[in-house]
């Protein structure tokens, strides 16, 4: 079972089971939902720490695994033989900038302006 699964469920189990603790009380509905889930909270923050670890871990690494297929398709898209890791990457493997950029800036296209009146 998944982390992310396993995690969601024990939430709503904490939760669930300090609600019907709280059931025979004679307090508001409001209220016992409202205290149902400050509990479940707190316990969770304690009881559910392994699976929210690990539940964590799954988010790190599908992030990690969606930069890395980014990095490959931008350097597939821009022709390169093999990805660069960015800024981790030596320069002389680094791509060189170009010497101008594609769009003139607001000031050059002013001054460019004020040139051809």
């Amino acid at each position: 079972m998944s982390p992310a699964v396993k995690y969601t469920l024990g939430r709503i189990g904490l939760f669930v089971a300090a609600f019907l603790v709280l059931l025979p009380f004679p307090l508001s509905i409001f209220l016992k939902l409202v205290l149902a889930i400050l509990v479940s909270a707190v316990l969770s923050w304690f009881v559910l720490r392994g699976w929210r670890e690990q539940y964590s871990l799954q988010l790190q690494n599908a992030v990690e695994r969606r930069k890395t297929e980014k990095q490959k398709l931008r350097s597939a898209l821009a022709g390169d033989d093999s990805p660069h890791a960015g800024d981790d990457a030596p320069a002389a493997e680094r791509p060189a900038a170009q010497d101008e950029p594609d769009h003139p800036t607001d000031a050059e296209q002013s001054a460019t302006n004020s040139e051809q009146r």
